[in-house]
Formats: C-alpha cells, sequence, structure tokens
C-alpha cells in the first residue's frame, strides 16, 4: 500500500472511531499564558500553557497545552471566562474557537470564550501513532476466533506505536489529568472559578471536575452526557445500540411525514435490511468504494447527530440504485495524531476476552436494534480497547459531587452518541437538574431551539436554574436548516 493510500485509509479509520483528585495548593502562583495573535482565525488570541506530564509525578517532566480566546464584545460588563471543549475524545476546542465556535452572542458578550485542546489533542502534546499500524487491516467486527486474533493484534500493535512515537503521555492522558489541567487553566485565566460548557465526551470532563474541586465551580453546563458509571460492557454496547435504533426509528416517521424526503411512503426498514444484507455480502457501493456493515451502519449514525435526515434519504437512494455514497464528516488531510484509543481506553474498562463473548453480543444486539444491528461508535470504542496495552488509569465509577455544586446538564431526548439514558443517570447521581430537549440529535445546545439556549445562557451568566423537570419543545430538523443560531463544534464522536 502506498504512503497516500495509507494515509487516506487512516483518515476514514480516525474519522469512524474519537476518585477524587488530590488538589494543587490554593497559594501555588498560576502558571502565565502567553498570548498572541493566532496565525489563523482572526480576532483570536492563542497561548501555550504548561503543565507537569503527570500530576501525581511532578518530576517526570512537563507538556503544553493549546488555548485560544475571543474576549467578551461588552467588556465593560465581562463577567470572566468560559472554558469549552467539544468532545471527542480528540476534539480541539482551541482550533474550534479559533475556527469561530462560540454559544449565544449573549455568551459572547460577557465572557472570554476560550477552547481548549486537552492533552494529548491538538496543537497541545499531541498522542501520534505508528502509520503503518493505524493502516493495518482491523477485522472490527470479527468473523471469527482468527479474525478476533487479529483485531486484538491490531489493537496491541497499534497502542504500542503510539508508546513508542509518543512517549509516556501516551498512556497518560485519561480524563482525571485533562481536570488537573483544567483547573490549571482556570488559574491561569485569573478566574477564582470555572465557568465552563462541555458537549459530549467533554461532559465527563466537567462531572470529574466537580468531584474533585466542587469550590471552584462558578457554572457548568454538560450537554449530551456520559455516563461514566456504566459498568459492563454488554451495557455500554446495549444503551448505545438502543439510542441507535431509536433514532433509525425517528428518521423513518420523519420521512413518513415529510413529502419532500427522498424515502417518503417507501418501506426504508426494508430498504435497510437489503443494504445491509449487500454490505455483508461485500456488495454495496462501488467497485472502488465498497461498505462493509460498519460503513453502511456508519452512514446513519454520522446523519444522526445533525440530525441531516435528508442527506441520509438520499443516501440511501444512491446505495439502492449503485452509486457511490458520501460520509457526513470531513477528513483530515493527514490523520497521524490518533488520540482516540489512548484516551478512551484509559478512562473505560469494556473487557472482551474471547470471540465467543464478542459474537453473543453482537447477536444479542441484532435483537436490540432489528435495523441497524448495532451503534458503530459504541461497537467501535469497545472493540478498539479489545488488547489495548495501556492500563485503565480512570475506569468507571458513580458520580459523587457534593451537593449544591451549580451544574445543569442538556440532553436530546433522541441522542445518537450519548444515549438520553445515559444523561438521566449522570443528573441523579451528581444531583444536578437536567433539561432535556425533546427532540434528535447531538449537542442540544445547538439544535436552534431558544428554550435551550435560553436556559443555559441564563445559568451561565447569573445562575438562575431552570430547575428539575424542564422540558424544551423539538424544532423540526427543516425548520433548524433555516434559522440563524451559533455554529456548532466540528463533529466528534463523543
Amino acid at each position: 500500500m502506498g504512503l497516500g493510500r495509507k494515509l487516506a485509509v487512516a483518515a476514514t479509520a480516525v474519522t469512524a472511531a474519537t476518585a477524587l483528585f488530590t488538589a494543587a495548593p490554593a497559594n501555588a502562583a498560576p502558571a502565565a499564558i502567553d498570548w498572541k495573535p493566532c496565525p489563523t482565525g482572526q480576532g483570536a488570541e492563542c497561548g501555550k500553557l504548561t503543565v507537569p506530564l503527570d500530576w501525581d509525578r511532578p518530576g517526570d517532566g512537563t507538556i503544553q497545552l493549546a488555548l485560544a480566546r475571543r474576549k467578551a464584545t461588552d467588556p465593560a460588563h465581562r463577567i470572566g471566562s468560559v472554558l469549552m471543549d467539544p468532545g471527542g475524545p480528540g476534539g480541539a476546542g482551541a482550533g474550534e474557537v479559533q475556527s469561530g465556535w462560540t454559544l449565544s452572542p449573549k455568551i459572547a458578550a460577557r465572557f472570554d470564550t476560550v477552547g481548549f485542546d486537552p492533552r494529548g489533542v491538538g496543537e497541545s502534546t499531541a498522542i501520534k501513532c505508528g502509520l503503518d499500524e493505524l493502516t493495518a487491516k482491523n477485522p472490527v467486527l470479527p468473523k471469527d476466533s482468527g479474525e478476533f486474533r487479529q483485531l486484538l493484534s491490531y489493537n496491541r500493535a497499534l497502542g504500542r506505536s503510539c508508546d513508542r512515537i509518543t512517549g509516556p503521555l501516551a498512556s497518560r492522558s485519561d480524563t482525571r489529568g485533562v481536570v488537573r489541567d483544567m483547573d490549571a487553566i482556570r488559574a491561569a485565566l485569573g478566574d477564582e472559578k470555572l465557568t465552563y460548557y462541555g458537549v459530549s465526551y467533554g461532559t465527563l470532563m466537567g462531572q470529574q471536575y466537580a468531584e474533585a474541586y466542587p469550590d471552584r465551580v462558578r457554572a457548568l453546563v454538560l450537554d449530551s452526557n456520559m455516563d461514566h458509571s456504566i459498568r459492563s460492557t454488554w451495557e455500554f454496547l446495549k444503551t448505545e445500540t438502543e439510542a441507535t435504533q431509536e433514532s433509525f426509528e425517528q428518521f423513518t416517521g420523519w420521512c413518513d411525514r415529510t413529502t419532500s424526503c427522498a424515502l417518503h411512503g417507501q418501506d426504508i426498514s426494508a430498504l435497510t435490511a437489503d443494504l445491509y444484507a449487500r454490505a455483508e455480502r461485500g456488495e454495496l457501493g462501488t467497485p472502488d468504494d465498497k461498505l462493509d456493515p460498519m460503513a453502511f451502519v456508519g452512514l446513519f449514525s454520522q446523519n444522526f447527530y445533525g440530525p441531516t435526515w435528508d442527506k441520509l434519504a438520499k443516501t440511501l437512494v444512491d446505495l439502492r440504485d449503485g452509486k457511490p455514497a458520501e460520509s457526513s464528516f470531513a477528513k483530515d488531510d493527514i490523520p497521524i495524531p490518533n488520540p482516540f484509543n489512548s484516551i478512551f481506553c484509559s478512562d473505560w474498562r469494556l473487557p472482551v476476552t474471547s470471540y465467543p463473548q464478542l459474537d453473543s453480543y453482537r447477536r444479542a444486539l441484532t435483537r436490540v436494534s432489528p435495523d441497524l444491528h448495532f451503534s458503530p461508535l459504541g461497537w467501535s470504542a469497545a472493540a478498539g480497547c479489545a488488547g489495548w496495552p495501556s492500563p485503565v488509569r480512570n475506569p468507571q465509577h458513580p458520580l459523587s459531587v457534593r451537593p449544591g455544586v451549580p451544574m445543569l446538564m442538556l440532553n436530546s431526548r433522541y441522542d445518537p452518541a450519548t444515549p438520553y439514558d445515559w444523561a438521566v443517570h449522570a443528573s441523579q447521581q451528581s444531583g444536578a437538574p437536567l433539561l432535556t430537549y425533546e427532540g434528535w440529535g447531538h449537542g442540544a445546545y445547538f439544535k436552534k431551539s431558544q428554550c435551550v439556549t435560553d436556559a443555559a445562557d441564563a445559568f451561565l451568566i447569573d445562575g438562575t436554574s431552570p430547575g428539575r423537570g424542564k422540558h424544551c419543545p423539538a424544532v423540526e430538523p427543516s425548520v433548524q436548516s433555516r434559522m440563524d443560531g451559533v455554529r456548532p463544534p466540528a463533529a466528534q464522536p463523543y
């Protein structure tokens, strides 16, 4: 395989995949950030912050965190900074803020908008892995014991290449370390307490910050929540797959009631079953672009994020008619930086020990989701950690947050990546109120719901809580596309 082909394969692979701590001494002098105009992103400032490689072993060296900020547009009424993370793991908050990612104009007026690239990500000291290992054959849906052993070998080789090329950072990028980094950023920004918006995997950072530093929280808005209390591999896969099936049913319901849908009035379940069977036989797509079951189901999952149901319907028509399908996610040119597994597999213990066990999960999941069979995100995440060589430094545990910490959780009722039940459980464990957006997609704040944004903004600005049991009505996707609003971050797995 030539270098150009390897890079293209790696791009596809990367896009498909993404306890209380001892606080730093209160009297420690915060490090400084040397802000300068960003090379890209007009009006944004960029800087680096140096932090320990391992907070528990400060003598082991340092790393750098990349930050970008846009200053409050109403400096006379500035409250402070709002730190933001777009999820992932692997989302680059500094890069997103440079590109114009903000919350509403109300928030941009009163706060400096600050994005950060977590350790191992983006322009921070990065986790890099071997190109040969990343592009090697990876049977993520193994058909027999031989392919399962190949999956384990792939993961071990990839993880060892990350350790070899990156050094110790590859195994020290769990969310506990990120939480310590966030507190160092808060101090360096000069904020006595943290104001934070985190979406998707960024909610895990916010949840664990609230556990570690309850006295240093000003306001946390956590959108599309992780549930780090999930104990078993089966529960993780099942809840993810339930969300995938729910999203499919919401898509077909929309198509039934929307005459502009390219599949309006047709049996989408039957079409999906036919296309899935063709994918299993290696007959789906064009001769130069075949889709296996993982890639086929991934097309659904990608279009559930928005949701971009109109595009999904047209894609299914193209596949039915033998035309190539386009991915909804943009592909980077050189994706050798590959932090997802190193971070995720440090945060989650989801053991898969044999092919019969994995095959039993897959068979059971087809009963959970008779149309799509599994969650491509949940499956890839769990399968990607099988055989991973680094330790799980931050395993799952129920949230333990001191009462009264100012937190607000948001979640779509039909979220394909972070199931609604995850948010319900995280809210119950933390005591934080949960605002339910009764619509679809990932990232409730960005669904053009004035009800959601007004409630989140009021909480960030003056701490006004919507209270428990708040629900905001759905906004139809066709209406979303015609409304002005804030730009969500680029799509990330979590």
